[in-house]
């Protein structure tokens, strides 16, 4: 249960037919206070006239007359208020729970806002041609391919301030993968010249040789899509060895197809929102830019139609020796995962969820609880199988993979 209050709005109280009511039923007790006030003072005050106070010479018949008008105001003002408040709709405080004696609240309702990597562009000629379908039932030309903004433009409307910021956080702080001595770290990082979608150009070691690295920025407010990706590779692909992208939030198509594009090796590096705090800007060091692997899921079909996912692994790059390897041990590298079993390719809905994590956090659970947890139930959230579920209507599901730095990686898989 919450608590309520009531939701008062200007069409709430025009619409009260009480108001009218109780006015025309207290107006002749203000009128006849007001009159007897006038005629012992000689006055001809309106209802909107009368003084708050008396002078203090005032004569007694005049303060019993004025001290009846008020009160009688104040209670209709209170009996207005009431009816008000009685009337309008009610809106629940989700973060004012009433407290429930012998039961542990482990969560509340709570919001998650961010940046939505779900919106994006057709990719491929399926999603055109549904766009296309979907223009001609309207009526309408079909909507233009959408050109991303090369890099000098994206500096101009967001400012130099951003990139600098970046640039200067990325050399003090290097990139990190999830590994604690595992990160890359640049020797030089120069602004790149052009008009293009690399912003500097950096060097680095790796197995003992030199390596040069070209540096993408995403929008400072945004999602770093496909085509922007493939566009900066084909413009550093003959002098880099490393594209390093770094984004807030990427869209999902930037996954696995991505990660090598020839002899280029593509990094995406997410930048933490500590970058948006202006005291960020300064700081350096931490882990600002986290390299989080692909996921390694498998899906699979039951003898009766239904779906299983099973999360394998990740693949984790080591930035000192260049080399993509399997996780050791899932708990160790996810936090939790979550699938929506039927993905409509805008929004992400939770529908299962499961949660790992090392040290043996069922122990750590009955702890915070203090009480016993049922091993059964529990032992079908600490899972790397998810539950079966029938064939998504629409045709995709969705696969999302968080870290114990709360890096998210996400995956659609389309079901025949």
């Amino acid at each position: 249960m919450l608590e309520r209050v009531p939701h008062v709005t200007l069409k709430s109280i025009a619409s009260n037919a009480e108001i009218d009511v109780i006015h025309e039923k207290w107006q002749p007790k203000l009128d006849a206070a007001r009159a007897a006030l006038n005629a012992v003072l000689g006055t001809a005050h309106e209802e909107w006239q009368v003084p708050r106070s008396l002078p203090e010479d005032a004569p007694a018949p005049a303060r019993e007359a004025h001290a009846a008008f008020w009160q009688a105001r104040r209670e209709r003002q209170a009996e207005m208020d009431a009816s008000i408040a009685r009337n309008a709709e009610v809106e629940f405080l989700h973060d004012r729970p009433y407290p429930k004696k012998g039961a542990v609240r482990v969560t509340g309702p709570f919001t998650v806002e961010s940046l939505s990597p779900h919106r994006v562009l057709p990719a491929d000629e399926e999603d055109e041609a549904v766009v296309e379908a979907l223009a001609a039932e309207a009526g309408e030309a079909p909507p233009p391919r959408r050109r991303l903004r090369p890099n000098s433009e994206a500096t101009a409307s967001t400012g130099d301030d951003f990139v600098t910021a970046v640039l200067d956080n990325l050399a003090k702080a290097g990139v990190q993968n999830t590994k604690k001595n595992e990160r890359l770290t640049f020797a030089t990082i120069r602004p790149w010249p052009g008009k293009g979608h690399v912003a500097a150009e950096a060097t680095y070691e790796e197995a003992g040789q030199q390596r040069r690295a070209a540096i993408v920025i995403g929008p400072e407010y945004g999602t770093v899509g496909q085509e922007l990706v493939r566009e900066a590779a084909r413009e550093c692909r003959d002098w880099a060895d490393a594209l390093v992208v770094c984004g807030f939030a990427f869209d999902p198509q930037v996954g696995e197809t991505t990660m090598n594009l020839g002899r280029l090796t593509v990094l995406k590096a997410r930048m933490s929102q500590e970058l948006h705090a202006a005291d960020a800007y300064k700081a350096g060091g931490g882990n600002l830019f986290v390299v989080f692997g692909e996921p390694d899921i498998a899906l699979d079909r039951t003898k009766d139609g239904a779906c299983i996912v099973r999360l394998r692994g990740v693949d984790i790059f080591d930035p000192t020796t260049g080399e993509v390897r399997s996780s050791g041990k899932v708990e160790e590298d996810v936090a939790c995962w979550f699938v929506d079993t039927d993905y409509d390719g805008d929004s992400f809905f939770v529908r299962q969820a499961y949660f790992l994590g090392g040290k043996d956090p069922f122990e750590k659970l009955k702890t915070a609880l203090k009480a016993e947890v049922d091993e059964a139930a529990w032992s079908t959230l600490y899972a790397k199988e998810s539950r079966p579920f029938p064939a998504p209507k629409s045709g995709r599901i969705a696969v999302k993979v968080i870290n114990h730095y709360g890096d998210e990686a996400m995956r659609v898989f389309k079901v025949g």
